[in-house]
């Protein structure tokens, strides 16, 4: 985290006195923060992310921030999780179903192009329509597989992304945040505390909290295989049996054959053995 610089606060003069609790000390005037605090709230996070993905919920990573949209993006996808990278569209939560309007109108623009009827729209037309599907497609090309209100927020910089921050709470949304010394903590769940102007911290945290729903998502699909076995042992009882035999199967021809083997060799031995005798016995008699 050093190395990365999470500890690096703001500017002192621009500190917000509610993060006073997560500030260690000050140096040439910016503030330094307390890691030790940084590691308890991000082990907090972790876990409660943890849980939400172990029981399939999805969890909103919101950073429109140039030096951190491009990183949280990524990150989310390897998880199989909706960002918003672009821009926070107003309503986007208190206003879902107008949002799932206009991903709905890119599914529509898709179908055009594969059925053919874009193909005999006026060239004029096309070009209206091609720009359309490239704005929507910008702003809400990310959450097009969100078919329902997110389960938690995780945000980057709560001061640029307030309007996410308070739709959150009047739904009652959790809110994961990154919190720098210059914003306010109280409308936060679960405060991370740390530099959330530098690539390299934005970097870090996301690589623990992926990390924590990456294992979520493992754990929860051994729980779903396990499940599968345990129904299918119930519909049919002898499945489990029928497997024990078929996999015992090679192992019972092979004993078969030595067994066959070792009759057939048995009597070419005893043969000469047989026979020797009867040689002897005929010489005595005469």
């Amino acid at each position: 985290m050093l190395d990365a610089g999470v500890h690096f606060g703001h500017l002192a003069r621009k500190w917000n006195p509610r993060m006073a609790p997560y500030i260690f000390d000050q140096k040439n005037g910016i503030h330094i923060i307390d890691l030790h605090k940084t590691v308890v709230k991000i082990d907090e996070a972790a876990e409660a992310m943890k849980e939400l993905a172990r029981s399939g919920r999805k969890i909103l990573f919101v950073a429109t921030k140039k030096q951190a949209k491009e990183i949280v993006a990524e990150k989310a996808a390897s998880v199989n999780m909706p960002s918003v990278t672009e821009r926070w569209a107003g309503g986007m939560l208190t206003n879902f179903p107008t949002i799932r309007k206009a991903v709905k109108k890119m599914g529509t623009i898709d179908k055009m192009k594969e059925d053919g009827t874009f193909e005999k729209l006026a060239k004029r037309e096309r070009l209206q329509v091609d720009r359309q599907r490239a704005k929507l497609e910008k702003n809400l090309g990310s959450i097009r597989d969100m078919s329902r209100l997110p389960s938690a927020l995780f945000i980057v910089d709560i001061q640029k992304e307030a309007n996410a921050v308070k739709e959150a709470n009047r739904l009652n949304i959790p809110v994961f945040a990154m919190v720098d010394t210059c914003c306010d903590p109280t409308p936060v769940d679960y405060v991370i505390p740390a530099n959330d102007d530098a690539a390299k911290s934005v970097e870090c945290i996301m690589n623990i909290l992926c990390a924590a729903i990456q294992e979520g998502l493992e754990e929860r699909k051994l729980e779903k295989d396990k499940e599968a076995a345990a129904e299918e042992e119930v519909v049919n009882p002898s499945a489990k049996k029928i497997r024990a035999r078929k996999s015992a199967k090679p192992v019972d021809v092979a004993a078969e054959a030595a067994e066959a083997e070792a009759a057939e060799a048995a009597p070419a031995a005893e043969a000469p053995v047989e026979e020797a005798p009867a040689a002897e016995e005929a010489p005595a008699a005469e």
